[in-house]
Formats: C-alpha cells, structure tokens, sequence
C-alpha cells in the first residue's frame, strides 16, 4: 500500500469516528473545520504532497480531492438524518397525532342575510317571484302612486330623506309593487326585498337604514283570508309550528282595509308576565298588512271590480329579533364576532 493510501484511510477513520460523536449542529460544523477547513487535515494533506515519493506525487491530488468531495456528502448525509431526528424528536413531545385538529374557521350569512333568504324561499315555493328595484325613487312610486295624499305627514321631510324636490331615499320598497302592476297584467304575485331609509332615531328597535320585505299578490278573488293564511305560513316556516298571528285593525293609505300583523312571541308564549320580549302580552308586532286600496289598483291599469289583491311590509330586522331572540336591533350593525359566530 502506497503512503498516500495509508494517509487517506488514517484520515477517513478519524473522520468517521468524529463524524460518528457529532450529536448536533455545532459538533458537526466543527468537524467540518477540523478536517475540510481552510487549515483542516484535508489541506494539511494537500501541503504534504511534496514529501510523496516521486511516482505518487501525480496522481495524489486527485484522490486527496475524491476524498475531500466523499467527507462533504457524508457530512450532508449526517447533517441530514440529525435534523429529521430533531424533527422526529420534536414532533413526538409537542404534537398528539390522534388529538383532533384545528377546525378551520369558516364565514357563515349574517343573520338578517339568513333570515331575508328563508323568507323569500318560503314565497319562491308558492310561485312568487323577487323583484328588485332602486333605492333612489320619485316621489310618484313611493307616495302618489300608493294613494298617500299630498298633505300627509309621510312627505315631510322628518320621515324621510329627500334627495331633491321629487327625490328621496325609498323609505319603503312598495314602489316595485307599483312598477310590476304597470309592467304586468293580473295575476301578480312578488315579494320585494331590499334596504330603506326613514328619519327613525336610533334605539332597540329602529334604525334610520333597514332592511324590508314586501308582498303582493293581486288576482280575481283574492280576500283577506289568503293573507292571513299566508303570513300565518310564513311564522310557522320562521319560528315554529306552534305560531299564531293576529290582525290589529289600522290605517295606511294604500290598504283597505288595513291591519297590523303580530305573531305569538316565541319566548314566552304569553305565559310569563315579566317577558322582556314582549312585555307580557303574549304578542309580537311584525308590520302592517291589509287589501290593496281600490285606487292603488285603478292608478296602475287594474280594474278594482274584476281583481283584488293584498300586501304586506315587514322590517327583516324586526323578524330577526323574534328568530334568534334578541334585544336590540343595533347588535346587527355592531359585527361582534362572537355574536355573528353564535348565529351563524
């Protein structure tokens, strides 16, 4: 064996045996300085070549060179199978594989979204259709059209937001009612979502934004019971099947007659005096309903002798309040996420 060979084979087992003693990061880079740094064995080994005897000096610094290039992979090759160790190790101590994992945190429908789709599913069913409209109107669709006089206190700029002397924010959505009439020949059936806007002061139970949803339907024999029979539908597909409803005799000038609605309150049924709710009653009001007025009929092209029809308007808000049992209308603006994960 030639002296190069024993050089290299002394150098690859004090290599292996300090490769073999490196248990972390540090031992392995000062292996790596011990034996392939600049001042390493490797080139200590490199100087010495001049001391070969004459015939191995050629071909020595090519296997010096194989030898430096094998110690680097195997260093790599520890290097390695010491960080999946540290791996293995850390994953075993902090992470129990057969523990349940994070669910991911999913967006849900804000509650009045929720509650605005179950409505208008429910009216989908029985072959009405959605109608949308601006939120921007005339003032001829929302109160001339609808039989409001002139002198009524609807105009007054206390009630709603006039945007000039004929326009104003919609303070309710009944203008698509009178925009599908005059679109449409009878029969007619049409629920019409979307926001309003009235002069409310802010408190439990009113905001100057909201949300409404109005219903039509207009046909040969249409009567106060259809509509009674609908809402009372519409209660028990929102809040049970043990809801009531009851009809409160009011006016509005584009009904006649006209009702407010009420449904049994959910939570307490009449049964507790104290109930914050509905303050003991029994009853929660929803809205106003009643059978459109003769002259709303003639103003769109109908003739109030040959076709009847009935409406309704309720606050999705207000629906949202009897669904999940809450005290203040103002708690949808306020986007708590732990309220809106509750409902969602």
């Amino acid at each position: 064996m030639s002296e190069l060979a024993r050089n290299l084979n002394a150098l690859d087992e004090r290599f292996a045996a300090a490769l073999a003693q490196a248990d972390d990061e540090r031992a392995l880079d000062a292996v790596r300085v011990a034996f392939l740094g600049r001042s390493g064995e490797v080139t200590v080994l490199r100087r010495s070549i001049g001391r070969l005897p004459a015939h191995e000096r050629p071909g020595a610094g090519k296997e010096i060179n194989d030898a430096a290039l094998a110690m680097e992979a195997r260093l790599e090759d520890a290097r390695a199978a010491l960080q999946r160790h540290i791996f293995d190790a850390d994953l075993a101590q902090s992470i129990d594989v057969t523990f349940p994992a994070i669910a991911p945190v999913e967006g849900s429908l804000h509650p009045i979204r929720r509650v605005l789709n179950d409505v208008c599913a429910y009216f989908e069913r029985r072959g009405f259709s959605i109608v949308l409209g601006p939120e921007v109107e005339p003032d001829y669709y929302v109160f001339d059209a609808l039989n409001i006089a002139t002198d009524h206190p609807a105009r007054e700029g206390f009630d709603s937001f006039f945007l000039s002397d004929t326009l104003l924010l919609r303070p309710h959505t009944s203008p698509m009612q009178i925009r599908t009439m005059q679109l449409h020949t009878p029969p007619v059936a049409v629920i019409a979502p979307g926001k309003c806007y009235r002069r409310d002061a802010v408190d439990a139970r009113h905001l100057y934004q909201f949300n409404q949803i109005e219903g039509l339907l207009v046909a040969p024999g249409i009567h106060f019971g259809h509509l009674k029979g609908t809402l009372l539908g519409m209660c028990r597909h929102l809040f049970g099947p043990d809801q009531q409803v009851r009809f409160r005799p009011s006016y509005f000038p584009f009904t006649e007659p006209s009702a407010e609605v009420d449904t049994t309150c959910p939570r307490c049924a009449g049964f507790v005096t104290q109930c914050k709710m509905c303050g003991g009653s029994g009853w929660i009001e929803l809205g106003g309903a009643g059978m459109v007025h003769p002259n709303v009929l003639r103003e769109v092209g109908y003739d109030p002798e040959t076709v009847s029809g009935w409406a309704f308007g309720f606050g999705i808000e207000r629906l949202g309040l009897i669904r999940y049992d809450i005290d203040d209308v103002r708690r949808y603006l306020e986007n708590d996420p732990d309220f809106l994960e509750q409902l969602g």
